[in-house]
Order: C-alpha cells, then sequence, then structure tokens
C-alpha cells in the first residue's frame, strides 16, 4: 500500500475539483486545506478502509 496518495475532491463553494494529497498511514483524519481555486477552507473527512481504498468528503464551513 502506498503511504500517500493523491485523491481529487471537489469544493463545496465554487464547485471545482482540485488535488489534495492522502496520508495512507492514518485510517481517519479530519483537517483543514484550502482550496486551489477559490482559497476558501474546506474541511476533508478522510477514510483509508483495511484494503487501502481512499474517500474524501468535503465540506464547507456552513455544514
Amino acid at each position: 500500500m502506498n503511504v500517500e496518495q493523491t485523491v481529487m475532491v471537489q469544493c463545496p463553494y465554487c464547485a471545482e475539483s482540485f488535488e489534495v494529497l492522502v496520508d495512507c498511514s492514518i485510517g481517519q483524519q479530519e483537517y483543514i486545506e484550502d482550496c486551489e481555486v477559490c482559497s476558501r477552507p474546506v474541511t476533508l473527512v478522510v477514510n483509508v478502509s483495511d484494503d487501502g481504498n481512499v474517500s474524501v468528503e468535503t465540506r464547507g464551513e456552513d455544514v
């Protein structure tokens, strides 16, 4: 399994897609990263399954 993986996510504000780098050694994590397009803070909720599948949910400040 790769330790890091690039994942495309969609900004909840401007709806543009951008890449985030996920640390796959941590099963569940939540952190804030600015959108590469509109620069607004996006909360990323990351889950890495036991078999290495990565899912990322994006949330805006209003959610």
